[in-house]
């Protein structure tokens, strides 16, 4: 058994073959998977997707949010609206938020993106909103550590039972230390099977086991030996794989200790 903790199965690269999709995934082992929101219409979706899936062989939860580059979406309906969300039985989570400084440098016509400042108060908000809730968060942060952790260790100092997971982790062994600081936990995907990621290796063979969690961000961060393809939940075996090589385990023990995580954390109760 193994639980993909972070995928976008509500996205248009999975319309036409979702049934396929999940199939695949239950067949490898994948028994639950969780769709963390970007905008507050697919949020929606997201929700949605779980309701109908609930007790299926790979089953669907749901998390509420807007990603760190739509921050600029988050006005007061919106979070109203979030807030109604949240409630939903099937939503484990506040996600995905964070800070994303590398793409307001590449704003054009076409996609407006949040500016830093945007950003920050759509992270400060919508972590109020999980204090509110008693959720996880579900953390995205790229290059934009030092604020990530200093807004998120104010969050945690106001009480010691808020938490969450830092998806799709990039930095190094003294960032994953301050996250572990803060009692995070530390996700997991396709590039930690490629050979350049030496990084991303060491950061593997040093985190806790009981602070890993797996995911694989479909429809992006593909493993290798799909590389450039769409990603999807089934190939969470190649992720684990590859996990356990680089720890000198099984890929059976991350899988047992990752999906003991992920129900800790998320509260899942799999059917």
């Amino acid at each position: 058994m193994v639980i993909d903790t972070h995928v976008h199965l509500q996205f248009k690269a999975y319309a036409t073959d979702l049934p396929d999709v999940l199939a695949r995934a239950a067949e490898t082992g994948c028994s639950a998977a969780i769709i963390p929101g970007t905008t507050l219409a697919d949020s929606r979706a997201a929700v949605r997707l779980a309701q109908a899936h609930a007790g299926d062989p790979c089953e669907l939860y749901a998390a509420v949010g807007i990603h760190p580059t739509n921050g600029h979406q988050l006005d007061a309906e919106t979070i109203a609206q979030l807030r109604e969300l949240a409630q939903e039985p099937r939503v484990v989570a506040i996600g995905e938020i964070g800070l994303d400084y590398y793409w307001p440098s590449k704003t054009n016509r076409r996609w407006q993106c949040a500016t830093p400042a945007e950003q920050r108060r759509a992270f400060e908000l919508q972590l109020e909103l999980a204090a509110e809730f008693g959720l996880p968060v579900i953390v995205h942060d790229r290059e934009a550590h030092a604020e990530t952790v200093q807004i998120l260790r104010d969050w945690v100092a106001t009480d010691t039972g808020y938490t969450g997971t830092l998806h799709a982790y990039a930095g190094g062994r003294s960032y994953l230390e301050e996250m572990l600081a803060l009692g995070f936990y530390l996700g997991m995907d396709g590039p930690v099977t490629f050979r350049q990621s030496s990084e991303l290796h060491a950061v593997a063979q040093a985190v806790p086991l009981e602070r890993l969690l797996l995911e694989t961000d479909g429809p992006y961060l593909t493993p290798h030996p799909y590389r450039g393809k769409r990603n999807e939940p089934a190939y969470l075996t190649y992720i684990t794989a590859r996990i356990a090589e680089l720890r000198g385990t099984t890929p059976e023990q991350i899988m047992s200790a990752t999906t003991a995580n992920a129900r800790r954390l998320f509260g899942l109760r799999l059917s």
